[in-house]
């Protein structure tokens, strides 16, 4: 299984997704969003009889719907991120965070 960085994966996402997405709109969209991480709670509150597959598959609709998101948004999740964390705990810049 190849892994990708991110951005490819936002890129990825936008490729599959966007049109239909932004044609949604922010709001809209971001109301899926919300209904993915409640799918993903109530994974992670259920055993897991099938061995996490369907606490894997919530962990990436959540991260898909993110990525749409921040596309909408004009935001490179990527280079978001490594911008507020790539020194350690955005608040005390300790690794780990000693706030």
């Amino acid at each position: 299984m190849r892994r990708m960085k991110i951005s490819e994966f936002q890129k990825r996402i936008e490729e599959i997704y966007f049109a239909r997405d932004s044609a949604r709109g922010r709001d809209g969209t971001f109301v899926w969003f919300v209904e993915e991480v409640g799918e993903l709670a109530k994974a992670l509150a259920r055993p897991r009889q099938d061995g996490g597959q369907n606490v894997r598959e919530e962990f990436a609709d959540v991260l898909a719907w993110l990525a749409t998101l921040a596309s909408i948004a004009g935001v490179d999740l990527e280079a978001a991120a490594i911008e507020k964390y790539s020194q350690g705990c955005p608040k005390c810049k300790a690794v780990p965070c000693a706030c």
